[in-house]
This record gives C-alpha cells, sequence and structure tokens, in this order.
C-alpha cells in the first residue's frame, strides 16, 4: 500500500484513544515491513480464525445503545474494529510489531465502510478480516483502502493513496 499524508483519525478510534491512552501514544520505530517466517504466518492465520470465531458480529447500537463505539470484545460481541483490536493484541502479545500490525479502514464493495487488521510483511500487506478466515493480500480482498494508522504512533493516522494503490495492484 502506498500512504500518504497524515490524515483525520477515525472517530471511534478517537474515542477508544480517550478511554485508553497508553495504546494511542506509542512511539514505535518503524524498520519496515516485517519479515514474515511461516511460522509467523500460521500465527497470524490462527489468530484471524480464533478472533473470528470467539466474537459474535453484533453493531454498537444493539451492544452499547450508540454508533461507532471501538473497543475490545471482551464480552464475545463486536463489530469489525473490535475483532480487529483483539486480533492486534493477540499478535502484539506474541511478539508482532505494532508498527507492522495497522488497524485500517475501508470501504467493501456495496460502499459500507468496514475496518480491518493490515499485517505489513516483506511478502506484501496482508489483510485479516472478520467476514474470511484466510489471510488475503490486501490487494485482493475487493475493498477500497482510505486510511490507516500510521507505522511509527499509535494514535496518528495516515491517508492511502488511492491512484498508486491501483496502479501498484494491476502490476502485481
Amino acid at each position: 500500500m502506498v500512504t500518504g499524508g497524515l490524515t483525520s483519525q477515525p472517530i471511534g478510534h478517537y474515542e477508544f484513544c480517550k478511554k485508553y491512552p497508553a495504546e494511542c501514544s506509542i512511539r514505535m520505530r518503524d524498520r519496515g515491513p516485517m519479515a514474515l517466517t511461516d511460522r509467523q504466518w500460521r500465527l497470524a492465520h490462527r489468530v484471524n480464525a480464533e478472533v473470528n470465531r470467539a466474537v459474535k458480529p453484533m453493531n454498537d447500537i444493539d451492544i452499547y445503545g450508540k454508533e461507532e463505539v471501538w473497543a475490545y470484545p471482551d464480552r464475545g460481541v463486536g463489530d469489525c474494529e473490535d475483532y480487529v483490536l483483539e486480533k492486534r493484541r493477540r499478535l502484539s502479545k506474541l511478539g508482532f510489531s505494532l508498527s507492522n500490525l495497522l488497524i485500517t479502514v475501508v470501504r467493501k464493495p456495496d460502499g459500507e465502510g468496514h475496518a480491518v487488521l493490515t499485517l505489513r510483511t516483506n511478502r506484501g500487506d496482508l489483510v485479516l478480516d472478520n467476514l474470511h478466515d484466510e489471510l488475503r493480500p490486501w490487494n485482493k480482498t475487493g475493498y477500497r483502502f482510505l486510511k490507516r494508522q500510521a507505522s511509527d504512533h499509535t494514535g496518528r493516522w495516515v491517508s492511502l493513496r488511492e491512484e498508486q494503490n491501483m496502479l501498484v495492484g494491476a502490476v502485481q
């Protein structure tokens, strides 16, 4: 994915950061995409599938009585952002760098907003998604990528440059 400059933080992430300030003030050294081993690929795949099975999909209105609440799915229910936060938490505990575990906002083909976790690797950016148990290359998802967390600061967000991403996706 080709990133642009700093952009606005999603409102749900902003509210999450107010509740968990330590989660959103981590500055990391971005050493580039991780060299993904077969073991790490299996771990990422396992975490993606386990969280997808463990969390029952439910929208924020039904859970919290309001829209756009980003939270860990500790009650066993959540929406797409909650799956992402849990996957990020688990993979971080397994030694994956937060600079390569990036919350990403996309549009599905039907135009609906969605969140996925992007795992930056030397094999390309892989998407962990609550709608699919398989890890997929970002450019094979059918999503339009809008923005993601910055790789050097957990509270900052960068735009994703659509034109260049489309070009890069077509070349691969």
